[in-house]
């Protein structure tokens, strides 16, 4: 990629996302529930961010909020300076196009597309010349450490690889804000170790907003902050001790 390690885009303590008293509340026939009571966190760029906690207590709807997949029932979300809730349908799809990337738990690949492929697809919705996606496809490949297998099928890679594809393609587009769904949930040990490895670099070498959410506890000791989540409310904000953020530089 173009921005050197040394030199990463934001500093830590800039704040990218924000939310204010988010409510969002689901209705089934007669019965309601509330899966956010109204949460105020930030979230900082330059730091990889951790929302914790069991499945159901609304951390991926946070997510979805936070990104702009969803609308919050009352509350404001801002995401880098524009308030979410100001923009149309076709403005929000054009905000996650130009500044935001996602990576889910299924990988959300094409079985038809080499890796190549697949991390090209998103940047030929930017303008981009075709020289450019393809030197920005290539080297989001290598960063990720899959520059020998981008002509593999996804049929050929194993599970980490397709989420390091999947990654790649988020990478690609050089997003202030990167959102995570459960990125290792179908990966085995080493993956996931591999897998939170690359996110929490791309945090830190480009200056990104990396936004995790995770019931996984390896991922705990390798964010900067961790937010544990229950039954729709923010228990805890904290650091943990052996978050690279703790560390001598």
């Amino acid at each position: 990629m173009s921005m050197p390690a040394s030199a990463p885009t934001a500093s830590a303590t800039t704040v990218t996302l924000q939310a204010r008293s988010v409510r969002k509340t689901f209705t089934s026939g007669r019965i309601e529930s509330t899966v956010l009571h109204d949460l105020t966190i930030d979230v900082h760029a330059g730091a990889l961010t951790l929302i914790s906690g069991p499945s159901g207590c609304g951390k991926s709807t946070l997510l979805a909020i936070l990104s702009g997949l969803q609308r919050a029932d009352a509350g404001q979300v801002r995401a880098l300076g524009h308030d979410l809730s100001h923009l149309g349908m076709r403005e929000l799809e054009s905000f996650r196009l130009q500044h935001t990337g996602f990576v889910f738990q299924g990988f959300n690949l094409f079985p038809a597309l080499t890796a190549l492929e697949q991390v090209e697809l998103p940047l030929s919705y930017l303008g981009l010349a075709k020289d450019v996606v393809r030197k920005r496809a290539m080297e989001s490949l290598e960063e990720v450490g899959l520059g020998p297998r981008m002509k593999l099928l996804p049929a050929e890679l194993s599970g980490g690889e397709k989420q390091r594809v999947a990654i790649a393609r988020a990478l690609a587009k050089q997003p202030e804000l990167l959102f995570a769904d459960e990125p290792t949930s179908a990966l085995d040990a080493a993956n996931g170790q591999v897998v939170i490895d690359i996110l929490h670099r791309i945090a830190r070498t480009h200056g990104t907003t990396v936004l995790c959410v995770s019931h996984d506890p390896r991922l705990v000791h390798h964010a900067d902050r961790v937010l544990a989540m229950e039954d729709g409310r923010i228990l805890s904000d904290h650091v943990p001790p052996s978050s690279p953020t703790n560390e001598p530089r």
